[in-house]
């Protein structure tokens, strides 16, 4: 991890969500699972999806780890698993980490579906379980994210705007995420909520587990039955699958037509700055991590969330969750200074590389 991320939990990003407070003040009261309290000497299973993505391994896992250290006074452990886009894979995970008997689980599902029943598995062995960054199926006892539906009407803004008036003429390709992660169904509402009507969809895919390979496969497919000259713009769920898009885009020769993302990954911002992807969704992922630590550390301590989530999210399987959302940015050229430089993310020498220090100049970033 990088010092300047790790300096983002300790610093800017300390300044929590308002309704996020210390584990340690969230008094008490037993909550709902069933957890008996302990101290400080904790373990907390933690599971991710994939790390195709960068995030995951860059800022999650790291962030998550130093937050329980800190309200742990040092003491508490975190036992890390990635099933790398497995679902069965993560369903042996959370039976391991229920046989090593953790005290409470941090779980962001592969395939919101699959990992019910293991879910119910850590719930019936006495383990709270916290969904992050994905709404977990079966009885979880907590969940923090982004609002997902805004960041799809983000992107779908964002997109609006950069077409201006070829909105009225021209197709887009909508190419949305992974159909096995309830995420991308938000973001695809909220960018179908902004943009039909507005623009013509001229193909539209659910791309098989988010890689950016099957996203420029789809991308290929969409040129050759739309044809070059009819589209206008991409419509993408994230940096990743962009890179994927903007490259069989310059293979067809297609050049200066906006494509969105989201995640704010390096080579999304680098991206964003020579002017080859227009924008991405700026997600201060210390503060969602943040949330899952304190979560994780007042439930594996028998204690009330009452402090730390205000609001309720309903699952398919379970209602009235406890849950934190955490606000979103649109991320163009204008304002990458004030979002991810800002806050520690990255540095103008990290984004600025050598390739890229042109551009960098051009937009005022040094």
């Amino acid at each position: 991890m990088r010092r300047a991320a790790v300096a983002v939990a300790a610093g800017a990003m300390a300044v929590s969500l308002a309704a996020c407070g210390s584990a340690k003040e969230s008094g008490d009261k037993a909550d709902s699972s069933g957890s008996a309290k302990k101290g400080d000497d904790i373990k907390v299973g933690l599971l991710l999806p994939e790390n195709a993505t960068a995030r995951y391994e860059k800022f999650d896992r790291v962030l998550i780890e130093k937050k329980v250290k800190e309200l742990t006074d040092g003491k508490g452990k975190v036992e890390y698993a990635n099933a790398k886009q497995d679902a069965s894979t993560q369903n042996q995970q959370v039976d391991a980490m229920v046989t090593n008997k953790v005290d409470v689980l941090i779980v962001d599902a592969v395939d919101s579906k699959a990992i019910a029943g293991s879910v119910k598995k850590a719930k019936d062995a006495g383990i709270p379980v916290v969904a992050y960054d994905r709404l977990a199926e079966g009885p979880i006892d907590a969940y923090t994210s982004f609002d997902n539906v805004t960041v799809g009407k983000t992107q779908g803004e964002a997109l609006l705007k950069a077409l201006g008036d070829k909105a009225k003429d021209g197709q887009i390709v909508m190419m949305n995420g992974s159909s096995t992660d309830p995420n991308a169904a938000q973001f695809k509402q909220g960018a179908h909520s902004v943009l039909d009507g507005k623009v013509k969809i001229g193909r539209e895919y659910d791309t098989k587990e988010w890689k950016p390979e099957n996203a420029n496969s789809n991308m290929e497919g969409a040129i050759s039955a739309l044809g070059k000259d009819k589209i206008v713009g991409v419509y993408s769920a994230n940096d990743g699958m962009a890179g994927g898009i903007i490259t069989a885009l310059k293979g067809a020769g297609i050049a200066d037509i906006p494509v969105t993302g989201q995640d704010a990954e390096l080579a999304g911002v680098q991206r964003i700055v020579t002017g080859e992807q227009y924008m991405s969704v700026y997600k201060p992922y210390p503060q969602e991590a943040d949330v899952a630590a304190e979560m994780a550390v007042a439930l594996a301590q028998g204690k009330s969330l009452d402090s730390i989530a205000k609001d309720k999210v309903d699952s398919p399987t379970t209602k009235a969750v406890p849950s934190v959302l955490v606000p979103v940015v649109s991320l163009t050229k204008d304002n990458i200074k004030d979002t991810v430089i800002k806050d520690g993310i990255y540095t103008v020498n990290e984004i600025c590389t050598g390739k890229y220090k042109a551009a960098c100049d051009k937009i005022g970033l040094k």
